[in-house]
């Protein structure tokens, strides 16, 4: 082949390559182009074939030029590789730029249990009464559980019926029923004047209902001193229940039984719904009364068992469940749904599961 015609050819390659690296528009169209352009089968590649056909004073000459031509194509092509991940570069800081001055989105926030909160605003209560929080073990030795509390042997709420019994050493052991117990470990600790209240969970066996479940928490509350009498107790808890429900609610005491205190009696606050007036009322079934919590003086035996002398110290002591306290004060008809965690129910009250 004449060196010229060669030489031509060479040029023509290198328009043809630049015009089809021009007309690519993309990365996967630049890749084509490349491949016709600088393939097997490309002009460039073919006129390139034909050096061998040409004497040896034009073949340096011609190669420098084919090595010239591949130079520029490769420039190109870079070039063109360059400008189109420079625009995907601009085209994904668009996508995902992000204003650092916007106010940014706040998760959502947890907020304490209806349960907690009422805990914490009855301890408070009594806290602003001048009584000290105490609290005991869940696990809980039967001689503080009931043989302390006055509750006898045979007593029904022994039974394994009632109660989780705990393989114990040589002591019988249960999960304990009632934060009571601890009224004796405090003032086996403590000489009188003492006044404490006892927040905490207890344990029962009882079939899971609207109204009862094997585990829930309770307030226990004592107070020993000289001459405590039974009007102590009344005003303790009409003030208690006015803090809790409102100053103009009324209070009454109901004969009762406790092993552990004497005289006892529960104590109903008059609804804070319907008022007695509504006989188809959610909250007091029509009686206009609730039922709150239990109540009594402290029976001597249970102050002679810790070494108080009787005849000097007096006592009362009480007793609420906070699930019923939680559910009356908000209309809950059934106290399972404290502890579902269903945020349907909890965000009624501010919280989260």
């Amino acid at each position: 082949m004449e060196a010229n015609d060669l030489k031509q050819r060479f040029h023509a390659a290198l328009d043809e390559g630049l015009a089809r690296i021009a007309q690519a528009t993309d990365m996967a169209s630049l890749e084509e182009a490349k491949i016709r352009v600088t393939g097997r089968k490309a002009p460039l590649s073919l006129a390139r074939g034909e050096l061998r056909s040409v004497d040896d004073a034009a073949r340096k000459e011609l190669g420098q030029l084919a090595n010239d031509v591949q130079s520029q194509i490769d420039a190109a092509i870079a070039a063109k590789r360059d400008q189109f991940l420079e625009r995907e570069r601009k085209r994904r800081w668009e996508r995902e730029r992000i204003d650092v001055t916007l106010p940014g989105s706040l998760p959502p926030m947890g907020a304490i249990h209806l349960l907690t909160q009422t805990l914490w605003e009855i301890v408070d209560i009594f806290v602003g009464l001048g009584y000290r929080v105490a609290e005991g073990p869940d696990v809980e030795y039967s001689r503080y559980n009931f043989d302390a509390l006055n509750t006898p042997a045979d007593h029904p709420s022994r039974s394994p019926v009632d109660t989780f019994y705990i393989a114990g050493k040589g002591e019988d052991v249960c999960l304990r029923t009632q934060t009571s117990p601890m009224q004796i470990r405090t003032m086996e600790e403590h000489e009188p004047p003492v006044f404490v209240v006892v927040p905490g969970r207890v344990y029962r066996r009882d079939t899971l209902d609207a109204t009862h479940l094997m585990q829930f928490f309770q307030l226990e509350g004592l107070a020993v001193a000289e001459g405590i009498t039974m009007s102590d107790l009344k005003g303790t808890l009409e003030t208690f229940a006015h803090e809790l429900f409102g100053d103009s609610l009324k209070i009454q005491l109901r004969p009762h039984f406790f092993p552990f205190t004497e005289p006892s009696a529960e104590m109903d606050v008059e609804c804070f719904l319907c008022r007695g007036s509504d006989p188809r009322c959610r909250v007091c079934k029509g009686e206009g009364w609730v039922e709150i919590l239990g109540c009594g003086m402290v029976d001597p035996n249970v102050l002679e068992g810790v070494g108080y002398d009787t005849e000097r110290y007096t006592g009362f002591a009480f007793g609420m469940g906070i699930e019923r306290i939680a559910a009356l004060a908000h209309g809950i008809n059934d106290i399972r749904m404290l502890y579902e965690n269903d945020l349907r129910f909890n965000l009624q009250f501010g919280g989260l599961a």
